[in-house]
């Protein structure tokens, strides 16, 4: 019996040895992505062209990540404008020294259950999840 036990145990702390890492860097790699996504769509909408974060552009990016095997529908997009204007209104940019904040959030899809093994209880679904930030001032002079 105590060969048993001791085998079960052993076999569950292997498969957690193996397996947790290749989800610890499918983690860190999302993470990646999205603040890459992030910088690059800041970089575009606070140049002297846009000022704006617009749903056409909030989509090619959607298509992006898609690209990288990020579920689209899971995505969450919040723009902001540091003095409280619409930052998504194409017909009304923002002007030269306004801040656009931009917040990409993809959920986590049960990547950590398999710390169950251990004893380590994942993370609840319910607001959390991946976040990637930043905001840059916008260059768009009328």
């Amino acid at each position: 019996m105590k060969g048993l036990l001791m085998f079960l145990l052993l076999s569950s702390m292997m498969c957690w040895f193996m397996f947790s890492p290749i989800y610890k860097h499918v983690l860190i790699v999302r993470q990646a992505v999205l603040q890459q996504e992030v910088d690059y769509m800041l970089e575009v909408a606070a140049n002297g062209d846009h000022g704006y974060i617009d749903g056409a552009m909030i989509a090619g990016s959607r298509a992006r990540l898609a690209s990288y095997g990020l579920l689209p529908d899971k995505l969450t997009y919040a723009v902001l404008a540091t003095n409280g204007a619409d930052a998504t209104d194409a017909s009304r940019p923002l002007p030269r020294g306004v801040g656009i904040a931009l917040t990409i959030g993809y959920p986590l899809e049960g990547l950590l259950n398999i710390d169950r093994l251990i004893g380590v209880a994942p993370p609840e679904e319910a607001g959390t999840g991946l976040r990637a930030k930043g905001i840059k001032m916008s260059e768009f002079v009328p």
